[in-house]
């Protein structure tokens, strides 16, 4: 089959390798990028650990509490450039639209921007208003609300990253620290028993690959895949991870000296999954000047 450079181009970015490996593994798995990634670390030629979405999006990310109802919300709203992003008009927007949801119980993006600004009509009119002004698109993405009885702990970083923890038992203090915990190192799921089989199937298939491809005899092999197996768990869980704070101890054993238990935690990162445009300059100038 035919493998468009766009693919290529795709597969590169989130890989790393070079774009004739890259195609080289789109035509081994017939144009199946997720496949193609697959084949590229089981060759030892794309890292592990490379993230597969690559943050576009500008914008920023806000958390807000009411402590009387005991919910806590967090928020992200878009703008095109970072430079809007700083915008003292962005900024009071966002604010209002997240003091708006704080005190609503709205359960979609759609709903929320029909809800009322004081002064300004609705969310989505003042929305509109500001990208008359600033010439700008801004669009309001996604938001999380959690209401609970159990301690909630936030954290923000720069207002790109934002997390919310609910934990059952233990304090704000342990909740913010987990927060942290969660806003750095991303952890996938929260404890072993929270990952897929497939997920746990296709690691250890690229181990394994990986392992025969260092010429490892294969008689060690599972016995190498049982440990980097482990060391996976530990990388991709929450509760299997080394504290920030603290390193020589777990977030489970953490957890487990104040007889706490994390409940679940949501992180957002600003832009995450968007694809945003860039501009090639030399391919636009080639265009304009009828170069081929």
């Amino acid at each position: 089959m035919s493998i468009s450079a766009q693919l290529v181009k795709e597969l590169r970015e989130k890989t790393g390798v070079g774009m004739m490996d890259c195609k080289k593994a789109l035509n081994e798995t017939k144009g199946d990028v997720e496949k193609a990634i697959d084949y590229l670390r089981k060759s030892g030629q794309a890292k592990a650990d490379k993230k597969a979405n690559r943050i576009a999006a500008e914008g920023a990310i806000l958390i807000g509490s009411d402590s009387a109802n005991k919910t806590t919300v967090m928020l992200e709203i878009n703008s095109e450039t970072d430079f809007v992003a700083k915008d003292q008009k962005f900024l009071s927007f966002a604010n209002r639209v997240l003091e708006a949801l704080i005190r609503s119980d709205v359960d979609s993006v759609e709903a929320l921007s029909e809800l009322i600004l004081p002064g300004s009509g609705s969310v989505d009119e003042a929305r509109k208003q500001l990208i008359a002004e600033i010439g700008e698109n801004i669009s309001i993405r996604r938001f999380m609300r959690y209401l609970s009885s159990n301690t909630l702990g936030s954290y923000s970083h720069m207002g790109r990253i934002g997390v919310i923890v609910e934990i059952d038992g233990g304090d704000n203090q342990l909740a913010k620290d987990i927060a942290m915990q969660v806003a750095a190192n991303n952890p996938a799921y929260l404890d072993a028993s929270s990952i897929p089989s497939e997920a746990l199937n296709r690691e250890e298939d690229i181990l394994t690959a990986q392992a025969i491809a260092e010429g490892k005899p294969r008689e060690i092999v599972e016995k190498m895949i049982s440990g980097r197996i482990a060391k996976f768990v530990g990388q991709v869980t929450l509760l299997g991870q080394p504290f920030i704070k603290d390193p020589d101890i777990s977030i489970e054993k953490l957890i487990s000296k104040s007889s706490a238990a994390v409940v679940s935690f949501t992180r957002y990162e600003l832009g995450e999954g968007i694809e945003k445009k860039v501009d090639d300059f030399v391919e636009e100038v080639r265009k304009q000047s009828g170069i081929s």
